[in-house]
């Protein structure tokens, strides 16, 4: 392919980051990394796609020409603003009324929608998609048509292609071109949450670590970035070397949150500097107290689908106390193969109560014991699910005693040499490595609805071993935490 030729692809990259663009066509392909975010997106358009259209769609222009109600495999040319060569490849034709060059029918352009909200990628990519095949068609595309969801629950919306939406393509197809023409790629984008999606983000962490990049301070997003450029505060080092309280009048005019996070930001950015971890209190206190006299604890961790609002899997790891009179002592420090793992399942067609039983069950059989999780998302959800199943309020505050969150509680006792004090980072720094390389949530995801397709055992063991996993890293960090009160 000519490297002048602009791609659907490239359109999206460039909406989604201005570097992800320029590496997609000037980096080595062997830096990228593999995500399953783009297979969990494929997969949620493809469930779309069968709703809409239940029938296998046909392929090609003679599947157009033979009126077929769905096709893909079209690759559609065309010319962009001064004369750029532009090509496309739609994920879906669906046939509608009207004349073209293929006969008393014509075809607009179907996208699969990720997230609550059309975008301004999804509108220009259907944007551009329309344009192009209203060339090959010979006939107007006035409309394309997005879609969420799938079986009953699928969402329709129609997305007129009007004269506003083509000066806005016309514009960013300009820019990306001239972008791609950059001998450097862009700078690192202000706000790197979302970089965790995309396959560059281990090249671009390198970048960001070398830099010194803003954002690699725990709690600095795009925003807090911008005011830190404003005081002249470029990069990890300059922070740290600043004043807290000069910082904080500073940044006082733009809120008093902001006055009020100085000194903090400041504080982590010292510690990140440093690369050694700081007590946040002078006279520190056991951050898990609870532990001094529990028989035992249980590690919790849920495995969630998001989109679906389905939590598919609760998962526990049973740590019994050791036989010894020093509560510091009474804990094993390094994970144990004989610790039992119970993973419980949550298949939606059995219903919410019969998991409540599971879980109430297997909770009562280790009376007295916490539940050690990271992060609140546990806690929530095993309250909510108490309450819709009809819990007794003592019954609900009993277990609401018993969830002891390891996240909240290692960020009032310390402060890290970290970027996230997300499980994956925390627990990375502290030497735990996963049992299978590159596992992410996302991949665990993907496993559990490929599961959910197809069956196969080996895809649920992965899924266990993630989950169980996960749980022993929360072990890491509480052992971590053990250890500074020696």
């Amino acid at each position: 392919m000519s490297e002048q030729v602009i791609t659907d692809r490239l359109l999206r990259s460039w909406l989604r980051c201005k570097r992800r663009a320029w590496l997609d066509r000037h980096g080595e392909p062997a830096q990228r990394l593999w995500s399953a975010h783009r297979a969990l997106a494929l997969s949620d358009q493809l469930a779309s796609f069968q709703s809409l259209l239940p029938q296998k769609p046909g392929r090609g222009e003679a599947a157009c020409a033979a009126a077929a109600p769905g096709v893909v495999g079209l690759r559609l040319h065309g010319q962009g603003p001064g004369g750029l060569a532009v090509q496309a490849h739609p994920a879906l034709l669906e046939r509608v009324a009207g004349p073209s060059v293929w006969g008393d029918h014509a075809y607009r352009p179907v996208l699969g929608r990720q997230g609550r909200h059309l975008t301004r990628e999804h509108r220009l990519l259907l944007t551009l998609w329309g344009r192009l095949l209203a060339e090959r068609q010979q006939a107007p595309v006035p409309q394309a048509l997005v879609l969420a969801g799938g079986g009953r629950g699928l969402e329709r919306q129609r997305l007129p292609l009007g004269s506003g939406l083509q000066r806005q393509l016309d514009e960013a197809l300009e820019r990306l071109a001239g972008d791609l023409r950059r001998p450097e790629p862009p700078p690192l984008v202000a706000d790197r949450k979302k970089c965790v999606l995309c396959g560059w983000r281990g090249l671009c962490d390198q970048e960001a670590s070398r830099l010194g990049h803003l954002s690699e301070v725990s709690g600095i997003g795009g925003r807090r970035r911008d005011l830190l450029l404003e005081q002249g505060i470029s990069n990890l080092s300059d922070l740290a070397a600043s004043d807290p309280a000069v910082l904080a009048e500073a940044l006082a005019v733009h809120g008093e949150q902001h006055r009020e996070v100085a000194a903090e930001l400041v504080a982590q950015a010292r510690v990140q500097a440093a690369a050694r971890p700081e007590r946040r209190a002078a006279r520190p206190v056991p951050a898990l107290p609870e532990l001094a006299r529990a028989p035992g604890v249980l590690l919790y961790d849920i495995e969630s689908d998001p989109d679906a609002r389905d939590d598919f899997l609760h998962g526990f790891v049973v740590v019994p106390r050791l036989p010894s009179a020093d509560p510091l002592e009474a804990w094993p420090r390094r994970a144990d193969p004989s610790w039992r793992y119970q993973p419980l399942l949550a298949l939606q067609e059995h219903g919410e109560a019969r998991l409540w039983l599971r879980l109430r069950r297997f909770l009562a059989r280790y009376p007295g014991w916490p539940l050690l999780h990271y992060g609140e998302t546990e806690a929530i959800a095993l309250l909510r699910l108490a309450r819709r199943q009809g819990a007794e309020d003592g019954e609900i505050e009993a277990l609401r005693a018993r969830l002891l969150d390891v996240h909240a509680r290692l960020r009032r006792s310390w402060r890290l040499p970290v970027s996230s004090y997300g499980l994956k980072a925390v627990a990375s720094w502290l030497g735990f490595r996963w049992s299978q390389a590159g596992v992410d949530g996302a991949r665990c995801l993907l496993w559990w609805r490929q599961w959910r397709r197809d069956g196969g055992t080996a895809r649920l063991r992965r899924i266990f071993t993630y989950n169980r996993d996960d749980n022993l890293a929360t072990w890491a960090v509480v052992c971590w935490l053990l250890d500074q009160e020696a």
